[in-house]
């Protein structure tokens, strides 16, 4: 059986809804929230476009530690409130960087990223780590991706042991 649809189709927010079908599908009853996180980042990195990058990190000891990802090798520690991913895990908001080199204390891990979105994953109003995608194009990421981005990594905790 195919996790995999071929290219999804339809307006973002549709393209979204298949996305998530796809996942809960992937998903199933697995409860080990390493192997979910590392099912939805390959997930994401072939089913969406223009990506060059997508993955997790995690929060250890107080900073953002590299967990499951799809795409070049990586930084694997981000201080709390720097970049991109520690301003989304400092805030607890989604950030959504349409051009990354102008982003206060972005880190460059690929010079090829030039827009990303980050997405605080947080369970019992504790942040415990974040959804982090990079494109090779400015301006990829938009409102229609934080909501499904967003819905999705509900979804990912909600289906794991993180709940």
């Amino acid at each position: 059986m195919s996790f995999f649809a071929p290219a999804l189709e339809g307006t973002k927010p549709e393209h979204y809804a298949q996305f998530g079908q796809q996942l809960a599908l992937l998903i199933g009853d697995e409860r080990d929230f390493v192997a979910n996180m590392a099912n939805m980042a390959a997930l994401i990195f072939h089913q969406l476009p223009d990506l060059n990058w997508a993955g997790f990190y995690l929060m250890k000891d107080g900073e953002l530690v590299l967990g499951p990802f799809q795409g070049k090798p990586a930084c694997i520690r981000i201080p709390l409130g720097r970049g991109v991913c520690g301003t989304a895990a400092a805030t607890r908001q989604t950030q959504v960087v349409a051009d990354v080199h102008a982003f206060p204390g972005h880190i460059a891990c690929d010079a090829d990223s030039r827009s990303e979105i980050v997405v605080p994953l947080i369970v019992g109003g504790t942040v415990i780590g974040v959804l982090d995608l990079d494109s090779p194009k400015p301006g990829r990421f938009d409102e229609d991706d934080r909501a499904g981005l967003e819905t999705a990594a509900r979804l990912l905790l909600g289906s794991s042991l993180m709940a």
